[in-house]
């Protein structure tokens, strides 16, 4: 008998404690939407934050509490857009696709090395010894920090440069942001001229390190009849908004710095 008084507190404290609990729970409960969550799982759920917001469920969040646009998501792309806009009982226009691009045309048949590095087998790592190992310090250095942080496996080195499969590619931006040399650029996916070069350089210097780099002639500019490419800090810059597409200046560029992209 005198082991089941203690015995009955403890299991009558048990007890009220669990009536408490859930009284609390009951009472300070936050009440969520369940449209959050239907939005995140129509999110890929890469996590990549090209619709800047810090992961797909943040971005869920932000749709459903804060009116963001339900077309941010660059992975989902119109599918996901649609998905979201059911979800939220309104109409949205798919964003148009993009796809990153690698602005260098300097691989290991166009730009030598300066000296052999033989340190971390990084991009970010090799650009703090004397602006890289490549002559060019504004090109790529083919070392694969670009590759490291692709979810899609969409990039690859090949003859010491990077080249991106815009097929793979979904335009999240991860591979932009891991350049040290800044020189991959995300770009609607029809637009069908680019820069393959990021040297400002003067054109001699660019010349003598590069044959294939912007040298600052203003060809492209004098036959843009848009008026859509100038020549800045002695490389060509195409205004994407006045751009008609038309590669007059593809044609006239005499190093094939401006190329039209298949």
């Amino acid at each position: 008998m005198e082991y089941l008084v203690p015995i009955a507190i403890f299991a009558a404290l048990g007890i009220l404690a669990g009536v408490l609990l859930t009284a609390a729970s009951k009472v300070f409960a936050v009440k969520t939407d369940e449209r959050t969550e239907a939005v995140s799982e129509a999110l890929p759920q890469v996590n990549c934050g090209a619709c800047g917001f810090s992961g797909c469920s943040d971005y869920a969040d932000a749709i459903v509490n804060k009116g963001a646009e339900c077309n941010l998501c660059k992975p989902g792309g119109e599918s996901a857009a649609k998905k979201i806009a059911a979800i939220m009982g309104v109409e949205v226009t798919a964003a148009e696709p993009e796809v990153a691009f690698v602005r260098c045309s300097g691989d290991c048949n166009h730009t030598p090395h300066k000296y052999d590095y033989d340190g971390v087998q990084s991009c970010a790592a090799c650009n703090r010894f004397y602006d890289g190992s490549k002559l060019c310090t504004s090109g790529c250095l083919g070392y694969g920090d670009c590759v490291s942080v692709c979810p899609q496996g969409a990039i690859s080195i090949v003859d010491r440069i990077a080249k991106i499969d815009k097929a793979k590619c979904i335009g999240c931006g991860l591979c932009a942001n891991a350049c040290p040399n800044n020189l991959i650029a995300v770009r609607k996916i029809s637009q069908p001229v680019d820069i393959c070069c990021s040297s400002r350089d003067v054109g001699r210097v660019t010349r003598s390190i590069c044959p294939s780099g912007c040298i600052g002639c203003k060809l492209c500019e004098k036959n843009c009849e848009a008026g859509a490419i100038k020549v800045e800090n002695n490389h060509a810059v195409i205004d994407y908004e006045k751009c008609t597409g038309c590669g007059k200046c593809a044609e006239v560029c005499k190093v094939h710095a401006v190329r039209k992209i298949m």
